[in-house]
């Protein structure tokens, strides 16, 4: 491992057991002499030297595509658990936690609910969140699974992917679809992570011992993973890869996984923006010596009414009821206004674009051939001017129900911070 991290030109050093997302990580990156240092969140790494050598990120191959290759749970032990026994138990625990039928749409799993999205915090913080969304997935029809989780430790301005052929987890290993990483890569816009990178990066290992539960005691047992790495992306980028990924997204026989956690307040994040309107317009950041001040609408101030943590929820539940409605365009003007520190806002920008693609797709397609959209009665064919505003989700897919929310911390004073936790589902 250290002749992999020296060849990468990465050190990364990791927080504290069953850190999660609490500490502070602190990477160092040495490249031809310049040394890049990062304090996550991901929202920050734009910031990482221009010259920084992606060749010594990615390319180190040591025969990946050849043989079998196993990426470590280098995260076991800290942000989880090790034993194999006692951290199925805990799965188990939180599963069990969830209420069987809690949600508008019966049952747990929800039917035709393939697609989840889930927070990648140490268990500890968000673990019994994850369990929502893990306990609304429907894998019934599922042959692989999609895992996108943003990158925490290296610049990356596009995707990637493993190269490794499994994935291991204490309960065990998840193999990797190699021929779809194959069809992926050929696009050409897809790079290849090294394994170091692979390791590093938390949020997909969290998620590995959820998918191995969930999947094993199926009935359709283990299915292959396909892992993506995605960077900090454009708007352009997030379309292109939305538009890239959607015959994947639109196949029943995938299912995807959104890794992300939801704002990141406090100096030691460098946020402390704050809102007390639902719409999030008044948008203003607070600091020592104006945030008591009596006035809600003057810049800075805190409205007594709107404790910090309060706001934190406001700012969340927008940024959650924006992604509903699906349309790519508010998702980013949304992240422009509040700059709100999702960490996963790339991958789950990706999933709502090629959401809208395949939403648009499938209404001209059904308008062209006078045929039901998918979602629709089996004789009912849906004019045009019927398929907008919010009566049209129930006619388009992948429409996103956020079903569990929580925080770390509640925050009152500005030396105080938190992480948020959301899980939820799409039904496609």
């Amino acid at each position: 491992m250290a002749a992999i991290r020296e060849a990468c030109g990465a050190y990364c050093e990791q927080g504290p057991p069953n850190s999660g997302d609490e500490v502070i990580e602190t990477c160092l990156y040495i490249t031809n002499g310049i040394i890049g240092i990062i304090s996550p969140p991901c929202h920050l790494l734009h910031s990482l030297d221009p010259f920084l050598s992606r060749a010594n990120i990615f390319t180190y191959t040591d025969a990946m595509s050849t043989k079998r290759v196993e990426r470590s749970a280098t995260h076991a032990g800290s942000w989880y658990l090790r034993d194999k026994t006692s951290l199925d138990h805990q799965l188990t625990d939180f599963l069990g936690n969830v209420p069987a039928a809690s949600f508008e749409h019966g049952p747990l799993p929800v039917p035709d609910a393939r697609i989840i999205i889930a927070p990648h915090a140490g268990y500890s913080y968000s673990g019994p969140t994850a369990a929502w969304a893990y306990k609304s997935w429907d894998v019934s029809k599922i042959e692989r699974v999609f895992l996108l989780g943003p990158s925490h430790h290296v610049y990356l301005s596009n995707c990637a992917v493993s190269q490794c052929t499994e994935y291991q987890t204490p309960l065990g290993n998840i193999p990797i679809d190699t021929k779809t990483i194959d069809e992926l890569s050929k696009t050409g816009k897809f790079q290849k992570m090294s394994k170091a990178a692979d390791e590093d990066e938390h949020s997909l290992e969290m998620h590995l011992p959820y998918i191995y539960k969930i999947l094993s005691e199926s009935e359709g047992g283990m299915r292959p993973l396909v892992p993506v790495m995605v960077g900090a992306l454009s708007t352009h980028s997030e379309r292109e890869f939305g538009e890239l990924l959607s015959p994947y997204l639109a196949d029943p026989k995938n299912g995807f996984i959104i890794s992300t956690d939801f704002c990141h307040w406090g100096t030691r994040f460098g946020y402390t923006n704050y809102v007390d309107d639902a719409d999030c317009e008044n948008v203003r950041s607070i600091n020592s010596s104006s945030y008591f001040s009596p006035s809600s609408h003057a810049r800075g101030s805190l409205n007594p009414e709107v404790p910090i943590y309060k706001s934190i929820e406001i700012m969340d539940y927008k940024g959650m009821d924006v992604s509903n409605g699906g349309s790519h365009a508010e998702w980013t003007e949304y992240l422009a206004r509040t700059k709100n520190t999702i960490c996963g806002r790339h991958p789950l920008g990706v999933l709502i674009a090629g959401i809208e693609y395949l939403r648009n797709k499938g209404v001209e397609l059904a308008l062209d051939q006078r045929r039901p959209v998918p979602g629709t009665g089996p004789a009912e064919v849906v004019a045009k001017e019927n398929l907008t505003g919010e009566e049209a989700l129930k006619y388009r897919f992948g429409k996103i129900y956020w079903v569990q929310y929580k925080q770390s911390s509640h925050c009152k004073n500005l030396s105080d911070s938190s992480v948020s936790y959301a899980s939820g589902f799409a039904k496609a």
